[in-house]
């Protein structure tokens, strides 16, 4: 009866082993992208003889729930008519429509970031709410929420019950990550995090103090290019000011961009991950682009070869080492295989409520036609955490009739406007545009301009944000503007 027991211990304690491994390996496979875990698959293929691929058949089984996978797979694949799915099923009309245009092949920024703090040691509700920290940033790297409206998130949305004072610590702790100036709140603390990083790590002097004093205390001249007025208010030499101007605008005001999803940085290629199809009578239909990951399934003889080695242990009734290796590959391969169909799952789960909220712009390929929609938005949706939504996003293309588009590209801002109308940032954005366009150009609008008459149409939008939204559009300001006549 006790050697009984202690076995069923055994047991447990395997089985909570296999889900903790099972749901890392889930988190991992979900941050890469088509390209990638093509690669992962096959080195899995390589690496782990308890897996075969399927070269012949495509089969569509149901998926798995969120944590399914630690079911003893002998028992559900044992034949190769067994062969568990992770496929969406698709047509050849799909694959051939695929375009592949220049990207990068860097590491998604938010894996980077994850992996800096997997590092910490933290408690479980520290790594959650940190986690929650990391995935509130833009693709900039930037925080732009303020930390009571992510407290209030934390509890209502997540159920984490956090304080101010403890998102205030772990955010400086992510400001501690790489690159320098993550995680700030605004540019000019961007640009302060990034001299003071470097103070720690070349050391302080003359021209680094020069630098730090004046992006705390001039940065409105410096980022009205007020020169002439900054160095009337500093005491250096003329050499001095211009080296210290000119290291200032070496740095890097959006660190995420470095590690992001932009178009062209490279010479590699494109592969959407996602293939959004809509048909003339407006039919959306979605398919995850797995065409060159190869399909897997258990190695049947693999699994008998299991099979005869613990009934030859059941009668020696000693461990054998054979028993103990060809059980680890099985396991390996059954969560291996359990955390793609997940992924799978995930993957086209997220993409259907994005596809969903975004309708309109699948249909006409208007961003203006864009809702306001964000990562937690999605999360609740799904009863996901938003961490698990980020990984889906970060770093994936989706190919729709209308192009190739990075899926950050269906996240957007919203603003409510007095008649209670919700307006996208693309529309802000677009009002905006539109009034600097007919201005005077002998006389432009000021921001604080620009912001009262916004206001007066029911937008309101502060100067600040009048400022960061001219920036984006590449539209300098308007004492600038009025010298490029």
């Amino acid at each position: 009866m006790a050697k009984k027991s202690h076995q069923e211990g055994v047991q447990l304690q395997e089985n909570v082993q296999l889900m903790s491994q099972f749901q890392v390996l889930a988190a991992r496979l979900l941050e890469l992208t088509s390209v990638e875990l093509e690669d992962r698959v096959r080195a899995e293929l390589h690496e782990n003889p308890a897996l075969d691929e399927d070269l012949h058949r495509q089969s569509e089984q149901e998926l798995p729930s969120e944590g399914e996978g630690g079911d003893d797979v002998r028992a559900n694949y044992r034949s190769e008519d067994d062969v568990p799915d992770y496929e969406w099923q698709r047509s050849g009309r799909h694959y051939a429509q695929i375009e592949e245009i220049p990207f990068s092949e860097a590491t998604s920024f938010f894996e980077m970031l994850q992996e800096q703090l997997d590092e910490r040691h933290l408690t479980p509700h520290q790594r959650r709410v940190a986690t929650y920290l990391l995935g509130s940033l833009d693709d900039d790297g930037l925080l732009r929420k303020d930390l009571l409206t992510i407290y209030d998130e934390l509890q209502f949305h997540m159920d984490i019950v956090s304080s101010v004072e403890e998102l205030e610590q772990l955010l400086k702790m992510i400001q501690s990550f790489d690159p320098a100036g993550v995680g700030a709140t605004n540019l000019q603390e961007c640009l302060l995090l990034q001299l003071e990083r470097k103070e720690r790590t070349q050391g302080s002097s003359e021209l680094l103090t020069l630098e730090k004093r004046i992006v705390k205390h001039h940065y409105k001249d410096f980022t009205n290019k007020q020169w002439a007025r900054i160095e009337q208010r500093v005491e250096a030499t003329p050499e001095m000011f211009q080296q210290a101007i000119a290291e200032i605008c070496r740095l890097n005001p959006r660190p995420g961009a470095s590690m992001g999803e932009s178009i062209g940085r490279s010479g590699g290629q494109i592969v959407p991950d996602f293939i959004v199809d809509t048909t003339d009578d407006e039919e959306i239909t979605i398919a995850l682009n797995n065409r060159n990951v190869p399909e897997l399934h258990l190695n049947n003889e693999f699994v008998q070869l299991l099979e005869e080695e613990e009934e030859r242990e059941a009668d020696d009734e000693q461990p054998q080492e054979a028993t103990s290796f060809l059980k680890q590959k099985v396991m390996a391969a059954q969560t291996f295989v359990g955390a793609l169909k997940l992924r799978h799952q995930t993957m086209l789960k997220t993409m259907g409520v994005i596809v969903a909220k975004q309708r309109p712009f699948f249909l006409e390929g208007d961003f203006a036609l864009l809702k306001p929609m964000t990562r937690v938005d999605v999360a609740k949706e799904l009863g996901m955490d938003v961490s698990t939504i980020s990984r889906v996003c970060n770093g994936k293309y989706a190919q729709t009739r209308f192009g190739i588009f990075a899926l950050k590209d269906f996240f957007t801002d919203a603003y409510t406007a007095d008649e209670k109308k919700d307006l996208t940032v693309v529309k802000m954005m677009q009002e905006l545009k539109k009034l600097i366009d007919t201005e005077d150009k002998t006389k432009p609008y000021t921001d604080d301009e620009l912001s009262e008459l916004l206001k007066q149409q029911g937008l309101n939008m502060a100067r600040r944000t009048i400022a960061k939204y001219r920036e984006q559009l590449g539209i300098p300001v308007a004492r600038l503007r009025s010298e490029l006549l």
